[in-house]
């Protein structure tokens, strides 16, 4: 197996054919088995995977993505998993909705045991951590996107998880609220 250079922001920007192409094809398998849990046809796969690197290239061009929070296949698949139940629900077919995307690694990034040593995160980060999890599945990953990687209400509503701009602010306000009152909670009751 052939050991590729790590792609950077800066790099993509530049334009370079070889460049995308390199993304494009190091991501492209895969999306693919990613994209097969969905009982979607190949042909389908394909497009979608088609439509995803043009969003995740219109989205580096354009100044969107100003650094990366996870790895490019991460972003990309998670974009073409929007796609995907975005399809799923014109469709009216479902998803599982436990299935969780963080999971996805290429095989050289999976890990056998996560272990987070809560006596080196301060308390806040603890509560932060404890309360996070017990938000609603739409609070977690609204802000998951937002926060953690980086997605803007523009990008997040290029998701068509939500209807507008309105709905994902106030939704956010909304998440943040729960999740504030929970740890205030928690503070006061300590």
């Amino acid at each position: 197996m052939r050991k590729t250079k790590t792609i950077t922001l800066d790099d993509l920007k530049q334009g370079s054919d070889a460049v995308l192409k390199q993304v494009y094809e190091d991501n492209r398998d895969k999306f693919i088995n990613f994209a097969k849990r969905y009982n979607i046809s190949d042909d389908d796969i394909l497009d979608v995977y088609q439509d995803a690197y043009i969003v995740f290239y219109d989205n580096v061009m354009n100044g969107r993505i100003q650094n990366f929070t996870s790895t490019i296949s991460t972003y990309v698949i998670s974009i073409g998993k929007y796609i995907i139940l975005d399809k799923l629900k014109k469709a009216n077919r479902t998803v599982n909705p436990d299935f969780d995307i963080s999971l996805v690694r290429p095989k050289e990034e999976l890990i056998d045991h996560l272990d987070i040593d809560t006596e080196e995160l301060t308390k806040e980060q603890q509560l932060l951590y404890q309360h996070f999890n017990t938000l609603g599945k739409k609070c977690k990953e609204l802000l998951d996107l937002f926060y953690y990687r980086g997605f803007t209400i523009g990008d997040i509503l290029e998701l068509k998880i939500y209807n507008s701009e309105n709905v994902i602010k106030s939704t956010k306000s909304r998440c943040l609220k729960t999740l504030k009152e929970r740890i205030e909670e928690r503070i006061l009751n300590t």
